[in-house]
């Protein structure tokens, strides 16, 4: 899962097969079989039981596809049990609300005696808690990518969520700087509103403006658009292209930053056009 583009994942509860194995539909990068709160307490048993065999299923035939299981909360009474739908196919396990390296071990120690101690971790980046420490959660060995969790942290926070998310944005740059240190990819706060595409658009331009790699899905219809918002367009392409032309002729002869387009270009916004590229 490290090695692939993960711009949009979208979630769906694991009580639902029938609209499981439906997620590859709308050509998400990655599915989310979801145990914990789109699963009331009494459909968790059943739910678990999808998630395996759904989870499998979808693994095997989607090999392009990261499939994931998110399993309830560490210090929950579910989690335990939630080990039982996780399967070796998998691309990862997604653990919500973590808050320290040393649960991320215990998470790992409780894959190993499942003997899924391979099984690579999404981290949830979701409480205040977790916020402070997002640097240690994500370094910790077995994490191989993290999301960061809007909802849930106003909630711990005691704040009230708006459209225009300026009540996330110092928790939202913190995750994000985390994972940069961290040497992961980083996924950004759900949307609630399903049918906005201008919101949705909006926020991730956002996020991907705060160094997100893709975003949290809660329905079919915004995969496109997550897709879209961080995926380079082909205008931004194409700039880049020609930027790096003059630039390297630049170079060639023996000059260390040009004017293109009325801007100056010197390596560091070189390296800014060779990453479009490469996520192009």
């Amino acid at each position: 899962m490290a090695a692939r583009r993960l711009r949009s994942l979208l979630f769906a509860p694991a009580s639902r097969p029938e609209v499981l194995a439906k997620l590859p539909r709308s050509g998400p990068d990655g599915v989310v079989l979801d145990l914990e709160d789109a699963v009331p307490p009494a459909a968790k048993p059943d739910a678990r039981t999808h998630a395996a065999t759904v989870g499998a299923a979808l693994a095997a035939e989607h090999p392009d596809l990261s499939v994931t299981v998110r399993v309830n909360a560490l210090p929950t009474t579910f989690f335990a049990d939630d080990l039982a739908a996780l399967t070796p196919g998998l691309a990862a396990v997604v653990v919500p609300k973590l808050e320290s390296a040393a649960q991320v071990a215990e998470v790992r120690a409780a894959l190993a005696r499942r003997g899924l101690g391979g099984l690579p971790i999404l981290a949830g980046i979701e409480t205040v808690p977790g916020v402070v420490r997002a640097e240690e959660v994500l370094a910790a060995p077995g994490v191989i990518a993290g999301y960061f969790g809007a909802e849930d942290y106003v909630l711990d926070l005691g704040g009230i969520r708006t459209d225009a998310s300026t009540e996330t944005l110092y928790a939202r740059s913190r995750v994000a700087i985390a994972a940069r240190m961290a040497g992961v990819p980083v996924l950004d706060q759900v949307v609630t509103s399903l049918s906005d595409e201008t919101l949705f658009a909006a926020d991730a331009a956002m996020g991907r403006s705060l160094g997100y790699r893709g975003k949290l899905c809660i329905h079919p219809a915004q995969v496109a658009w997550a897709n879209a918002a961080f995926s380079p367009s082909e205008a931004e392409l194409d700039r880049a292209r020609r930027l790096l032309e003059a630039y390297d002729a630049a170079v060639a002869e023996g000059r260390a930053s040009i004017s293109f387009e009325g801007q100056m270009v010197d390596e560091p916004l070189a390296r800014q056009a060779r990453a479009v590229l490469a996520a192009g």
